[in-house]
């Protein structure tokens, strides 16, 4: 069972990332992929925060857990919860996001930001990346565990299903693949662009030990990274992550309108009020 300080601890960072996320989406003049953000929230803060051995004094430690964000317009997701974390100053997020030379690009690049390890945002492409960073890892004998966080539109992507068969035949029992199911996309909801269930099925249809959690319950999440096989196993994990695109802000919640965009001053404010209101009500319910 998840300790109950710590899942606490785990809430109180997901809140402060959720009003930073809405600080700058109303802040920055251009889009900002909120939707995909805010769902992805919960998820980041649990692997940042509680599931990864890294540590932002030392971004090169040998032995460090390597993450690859699969959904590369997750960046201002992976930059906030990074910046909580101790790896960046937030501040200077929200001063330089998107300008001109700004380590803090719509997509990440590690050229640019130190402490990240996959340039990414070509759909379908951190999943085989994490794959070579897995063998790569077993073949060395090295102990340090490969986490790759996919969206599962991407998941439509024909080179995710081949490293998913590369996986299981090379025994990367150091690999976890993380989906945001939001089961909202670019264009429309998953299921309408191109049919993916029965998706659980289809995993262990390719040889993956499958945990299915509520991406937005934070006992469950640490429950999951708790469970987790030891890196030594045979068999990759995929964690499929049940989530709401737009979580916590009414008027963005499922709606495919919210891909990407900017609020208004108002509507900022009237965002963090909504996630306001539902954390002092959770935090007066504990």
């Amino acid at each position: 069972m998840a300790d109950k300080q710590v899942v606490r601890e785990l809430k109180d960072k997901a809140y402060q990332m959720r009003v930073n996320l809405m600080t700058l989406c109303g802040t920055f003049e251009g889009s900002v992929h909120i939707g995909g953000d805010l769902s992805m929230t919960d998820v980041m803060i649990a692997w940042y925060h509680y599931g990864l051995n890294v540590n932002p004094e030392d971004i090169q430690m040998p032995t460090r857990d390597r993450f690859v964000l699969s959904k590369g317009h997750g960046a201002v997701g992976m930059y906030i919860a990074m910046a909580l974390r101790g790896f960046f100053d937030f501040d200077e997020i929200l001063k330089t996001y998107g300008k001109l030379n700004s380590a803090y690009g719509m997509h990440p690049c590690k050229v640019n930001l130190p402490g990240v390890e996959t340039s990414s945002g070509s759909l379908g492409h951190g999943l085989p990346i994490a794959c070579g960073m897995a063998y790569s890892a077993k073949v060395k004998k090295q102990s340090h565990r490969v986490v790759a966080l996919l969206g599962d539109g991407e998941s439509q992507e024909g080179s995710n299903w081949e490293a998913m068969l590369a996986a299981h035949q090379y025994k990367l029992g150091n690999l976890v693949a993380v989906v945001d199911r939001n089961r909202l996309q670019l264009d429309d909801f998953t299921e309408e662009m191109m049919s993916m269930e029965p998706y659980a099925d289809k995993w262990k249809a390719f040889g993956w030990n499958v945990v299915e959690v509520d991406g937005h319950d934070m006992e469950q999440l640490v429950d999951a990274i708790d469970n987790l096989p030891p890196t030594s196993s045979d068999v990759p994990t995929v964690m499929i992550c049940n989530t709401i695109k737009g979580k916590g802000v009414s008027f963005m919640e499922n709606n495919p309108d919210w891909h990407a965009g900017s609020v208004s001053p108002e509507d900022m404010k009237r965002a963090i009020d909504e996630i306001t209101e539902a954390y002092n009500k959770e935090r007066g319910e504990m």
